[in-house]
């Protein structure tokens, strides 16, 4: 079993040459987090995921010689699978059952706030950040971490709420129903499926941090199947 500062220097050493960051860090109470593979409780759980494009050249590279249904979530667990197991960790995705409250584990690890388009806004990456796994731990560890500003609470224009062309996104939340509709006739295939969702791209945070043109239009993919 790895100590903990030995364990967030592997992990980070493992998988930032994938663009897979370190992007926080919760420790729990208690009995309070999820269970790990040998059915005690973690400690901790160190949250793993991409700031901008930044997995972008790494996942396009390995996407050329595998085929497979759900192709962003099998290359993240190829990658952060086996380093728990290096690690003496237990493994966590969005993806995969029981599901873990991965949008409140970011909530405490790095003080976000959801936006109006539900996806967690950060201070610096505004938008175009997210969280591809996460690895738990019998011990606690150590992150210093600082209170995060909420960019929505300091945008008087609030361009997303009126960037969309259906009126999907609303202070009340995000019409999902509303937006599939658009995007899966003419005018949203022509706009939004090629250039992102236009509510996400109008927010001005972190816009120097937007994804790519094939990963928009990935995520955009993504959101209709």
């Amino acid at each position: 079993m790895s100590s903990p500062p030995v364990a967030l220097a592997a992990a980070a050493g493992a998988l930032e040459r994938h663009g897979i960051l370190i992007r926080g860090v919760v420790n729990f109470g208690s009995g309070e987090g999820p269970l790990l593979s040998d059915g005690s409780v973690a400690n901790s759980v160190v949250l793993l995921g991409n700031v901008g494009g930044s997995i972008w050249p790494a996942f396009t590279e390995w996407r050329k010689s595998y085929g497979c249904p759900d192709p962003l979530d099998t290359w993240s667990k190829s990658l952060i699978r086996p380093l728990a197991e290096q690690l003496g960790a237990t493994a966590y995705f969005p993806s995969d059952p029981p599901w873990q409250p991965f949008q409140q584990w970011a909530m405490r690890a790095e003080g976000l706030k959801p936006s109006p388009l539900g996806i967690l806004i950060h201070p610096e990456f505004g938008l175009w950040h997210g969280y591809r796994g996460a690895l738990g731990f019998p011990f606690a560890i150590e992150m210093s971490s600082e209170e995060a500003d909420h960019p929505c609470e300091n945008c008087t224009e609030k361009p997303c709420l009126t960037a969309c062309p259906v009126d999907a996104v609303s202070l009340s939340g995000f019409d999902i129903a509303r937006c599939r509709a658009y995007l899966a006739g003419e005018a949203g295939r022509a706009t939004c499926m090629v250039s992102g969702c236009a509510a996400r791209y109008a927010c001005p945070a972190g816009a120097q941090y937007r994804y790519p043109p094939e990963q928009l239009r990935f995520h955009m993919e993504a959101l209709m199947r």
